[in-house]
Order: C-alpha cells, then structure tokens, then sequence
C-alpha cells in the first residue's frame, strides 16, 4: 500500500506511468511538461476529450486510450467556481480513486494542478502525499484477495522543477497518510476482535515501533488510585477496562508537555440503556479518539518533533449485564468529584473524567481530549467538521488552522459557563446527561470542562467525521479523522 514519491524535471511515458491532467478552464497546452512529453497524435486526442470534458458536468473523469497505446486519465474541475485549498485535497484523493478503478498503478502528475491558491510548493507537497496515502487505502484485513490482486497506487511520479527541495515535506505527509490510514485499520478492526486488553497491545506495538514508552494501567492499579468513573463504566463486561499513558520526551528536560486524551470504548452498547439497533453498529469505532492519540504519537515519533507529548486512553467495553452500572449510580472519579449517572450511553464522557483528571500529574501546558462523544454534534455540524470547544481562542484559532490544511475540518461551539447548569446533579456533584434534549454536544463539552479546570484545554467532538461519506473519497469506514490535525498542530506549535 506504499506509495513511492519520484521527483523529476521531465516526464517521461515511456517509464509506465500514466500521465494525470487537469482540466479546468481550459485543455492541456504546450507549457505542461506531462504534455509536451506525449507524441503529437496523443497531443490532440487528449485535446480533443478534454474539450469534451469541458462541456461536461464537473466530476467527469476519463481514462483516454491514445493513438500511441498508451493512456492517460482526464479529471474534469468546474472553471465556474473558484479553485480553493478544500477543493484541492478532494482532487488529490480523486485522482488516486480513479487510478485503482481503472487499475492503473503508477501516475504521473504536475504538482501545481493541485496547489491551492496561495500555498506554498512545500504545503502543496505535504499535502498531496498526505491526501494521497489516504485514498490509497482500503481495509481489507477480513477479505480474500480477488483473482485479479488488489489494485493499488503503487508510485506517483511529480513533476516539479524543485521537486528535490520537497522531498522532506513529501516524507513528512507520507508518514502522517500512513499513521492515519494505521488509525483507520485500529478503529475498523471488529469489536469482537478489538479488546481494551487488545487496544493497549496496540498502543505498544507502536510505542515499539516508533519510539515513545506505553505503561498500562489494569483494574487493580485504577482502584488504588481512584479511577472511580473508568472502573464503573467498565464493569458491565468481561473485558476489564486498561488505563493507556503514553509519553514520548523529545523536547527540553523541564518543558511542559501537551496532553492528548482519546476516548477507548472498544464497542458501546449503550449499556443497560441499550442503543436500537439502527445505532448500534459501527460502535467498535468508538475508540476512534483513542486510536487518534495513538498514532498522533507514532506520527510525532517518525517525524522526530522535539516536543514533550503524553498520550492518555482509558480503554474499556460498555456492556449491558447483570455487573453493569445502573441509571441513578454515583461514581466517585479519580478527582474526588462525584458523577450522577443518567444515562448509560453517555459513558465517553464518565471515563474521559478520570482521564483529564489524571492529566494534572504531567503539569501541561495544553491538554486536548478527542472524543466520539455525541450524535447532537453530527446533528449540529452534519458529517463535514468535527466540534471544537477550546478555553484559549488562539489554540482554537491554531487547531482550525491546521483542520483547513489537513482536511481534518473544525467548527467552534460555544464553552459557556452558563451551560454548567444544565450538568449539574441531584445527588452527585455533577450528571452525565443534560436536563433537556437540546444542545447535546455542549452538554458533553461543559461536563468535560468541570473536570479540566486546571489548565488550557481543547475538547474535539470528532463523532460527525467518525465514518468516512460520499465525496470524500475515502474507502467506506474509518477516515483516521484526529491524527492528520494532532500531527499537524503539534509540529508547528510552540
């Protein structure tokens, strides 16, 4: 599933690959080097189709036999509308779409038909192998291979004159694909067959491979230190809840890290407040906030940032049975305060209580909690932006930033102290559910906050961007959504 990036001044077709054009506005002309390497009957076939595409819908793409034998693909781009940063990381996952479903495994294509306006050749860079790793991946861990093999990009040839200066910021998108895409597989992975024992040995196994130390906490260490509310939510199952701490030290001795929390729920049944069965699958993805944290790390690892960065998961399974905790239980959390349970399906937010709390030990400078947390912010936003809820307008400010790069899109809601009414319990300090239908995804963030008092702290609400929709152009599942933003965000901030 690798992706090999080349660099060279001139195309040349007869190596294989298969030249990409662009066509917005206008036809391919003489002063493009994948066009001007053609004979001149494949010249003006290409010319021909593309004029074809030009009277057609914008999306049409072809795969042209030309006069020589060769072929070559044709995306159409409306001229009518303005080409924006947005639109350039879809076409760059369309074009790798198109080569697999014509079964073409190598490409040729020039760098600017896929800048933004504005950006710069090394954002254009990054960015082309970022969102090219991530269409080129499909989950096919669980599926024979077909007769005719797996069709895959295999290379991309760029034609760019200063394609040798890029190369580290190809390598550097190449290695964010590929820990995105190692996201995707973890959070794809069946709940049967995706454990919070399984999740931790997940986290190990790239402590191991990337370079940053993995200690798990089990149920004995939770209950000498208190973790009250992990340990609740996690006694309905057979499946004993884990504690993940990662830390990778890269950065100066007494520097204070950033701490990234990732909600684990390995499969949310809802609990004795059991989900219908229309929302009950797709729940081993619930632990997609954890997979997040997780191979952001691994990201930050391979990309050497000389940063301080602790990664905490609570890992459990929320499991209706006879052990399970019950609507009206109180749960005394690691930090003393108590929460009131209302609802068994509002669990992400219990376990991540006990996870923020724990965060205080590291004395962070920031600490950002990526969760699935709520279906109200997918109704809020749709399924084209996560939910963000930050305490400091320039993080927030950062992080959105760094959403328009990676496609990893943000919205901001509101982290009002207004809201703290609506959470706040009968019997215990405060509930896990608002007091009315409205305003879901705040009512998540405002309960968080209580518990993150002590320091600058971005809550993410990633459940709208869990699943991959039509027009991304991503493999149906997982989009790996969390580790393309961390990753950014973390190797530019200071």
């Amino acid at each position: 599933m690798n992706i090999v990036f080349k660099a060279q001044r001139v195309f040349e077709p007869k190596r294989g690959a298969v030249p990409v054009f662009i066509v917005r506005g206008k036809a391919p002309g003489p002063r493009q080097a994948l066009f001007t390497a053609l004979a001149k009957d494949d010249q003006n076939h290409i010319s021909l189709v593309a004029g074809d595409l030009l009277r057609s819908n914008d999306g049409d793409s072809r795969l042209v036999v030309l006069p020589s034998g060769g072929r070559a693909i044709l995306l159409g781009f409306s001229a009518d509308k303005p080409f924006r940063a947005r639109d350039a990381l879809r076409l760059v996952r369309r074009t790798v779409n198109m080569a697999k479903a014509t079964d073409t495994p190598k490409i040729a294509v020039a760098l600017t038909d896929f800048a933004a306006p504005k950006s710069t050749p090394a954002v254009a860079a990054e960015s082309f192998a970022l969102q090219a790793a991530l269409a080129n991946f499909d989950f096919i861990s669980y599926k024979q291979p077909p007769k005719t093999g797996w069709h895959w990009v295999e290379e991309v040839t760029i034609i760019d004159p200063r394609a040798k200066m890029l190369e580290p910021t190809i390598g550097r998108g190449r290695i964010i694909g590929e820990e995105t895409n190692n996201a995707r597989a973890l959070a794809n992975t069946p709940g049967g067959d995706m454990t919070p024992a399984l999740l931790a040995a997940a986290a190990e196994s790239a402590g191991g491979r990337t370079g940053f130390a993995v200690t798990i906490l089990d149920e004995t260490e939770m209950k000498k230190i208190g973790m009250g509310a992990v340990l609740g939510v996690g006694r309905g199952s057979d499946e004993k809840p884990k504690f993940i701490v990662m830390e990778y030290r890269k950065g100066k001795k007494n520097e204070a890290p950033v701490v990234l929390v990732g909600k684990g729920v390995t499969f949310d049944t809802g609990g004795l407040n059991l989900k219908p069965s229309e929302h009950i699958y797709e729940m081993h993805m619930d632990m997609s906030g954890g997979a997040a944290v997780i191979h952001a790390l691994a990201a930050a690892a391979r990309l050497k940032l000389k940063k301080n960065i602790v990664g905490l998961v609570p890992a459990v399974e929320n499991m209706p049975s006879g052990s399970s905790y019950h609507p009206g239980d109180l749960l005394k959390t690691l930090s003393g305060k108590t929460i009131e349970v209302l609802n068994t399906d509002a669990e992400g937010r219990i376990i991540l209580a006990d996870a923020l709390t724990y965060a205080e030990r590291y004395k962070p400078r920031l600490v950002i909690d990526v969760a699935t947390l709520t279906g109200a912010a997918t109704v809020a936003l749709g399924q084209r932006a996560s939910a963000i809820f930050a305490t400091d307008k320039r993080t927030e400010t950062a992080l959105m930033a760094s959403g328009e790069r990676t496609g990893d899109y943000l919205w901001p809601l509101p982290l009002w102290e207004e809201y703290e009414e609506d959470v706040k319990g009968t019997f215990g300090d405060w509930a896990n559910s608002g007091k009315t239908r409205y305003g879901g995804a705040i009512n998540g963030a405002v309960f968080l906050w209580q518990f993150a008092k002590s320091y600058p702290w971005v809550h993410l609400d990633i459940a709208p961007r869990m699943t991959s929709i039509d027009g991304d152009f991503l493999a149906k599942g997982a989009t790996g959504v969390g580790v393309p933003l961390l990753a950014d965000f973390l190797a530019r901030s200071r």
